[in-house]
């Protein structure tokens, strides 16, 4: 059987792999009814963006967002029963992020995120 831990990072990596792909369906599996996704450089732009569930879907689903594949290395885990935080470091051919998801025992007993907070850099950005 699964640990605590094991059942975070599966629905982190879920999280993550159904965003490179898609894949909405899975995406509507990990995310809570109240997800939030806030990121600073979206879109090339400047500032912070935050989008509900259904915008974060729609822009997946419309590939709006960047979906090339990603390396996913988890930092950091903390749970408390109910409740986790988990900082990721994400790259992809074009991308730095560090990401940090918060995640909460469902009433379905199942892991899901309700924010995902992320600081993408890209590859070739220069600083002054």
């Amino acid at each position: 059987m699964p640990t605590t831990n094991e059942k975070i990072e599966q629905a982190v990596t879920n999280f993550v792999r159904g965003g490179d792909n898609r894949d909405t369906i899975l995406l509507e599996k990990v995310l809570h009814k109240d997800f939030k996704f806030t990121n600073t450089a979206h879109l090339k732009t400047s500032g912070v963006t935050i989008f509900d569930k259904q915008k974060y879907l729609a822009n997946i689903e419309s590939g709006t967002f960047e979906t090339l594949p990603k390396k996913i290395t988890i930092e950091r885990i903390e749970e408390n029963d109910t409740i986790a935080m988990v900082k990721l470091l994400l790259e992809s051919s074009e991308n730095y992020s560090v990401s940090y998801n918060s995640l909460v025992l469902d009433s379905d007993n199942e892991w899901k995120l309700t924010n995902n907070l992320a600081f993408v850099i890209e590859k070739n950005h220069k600083t002054t």
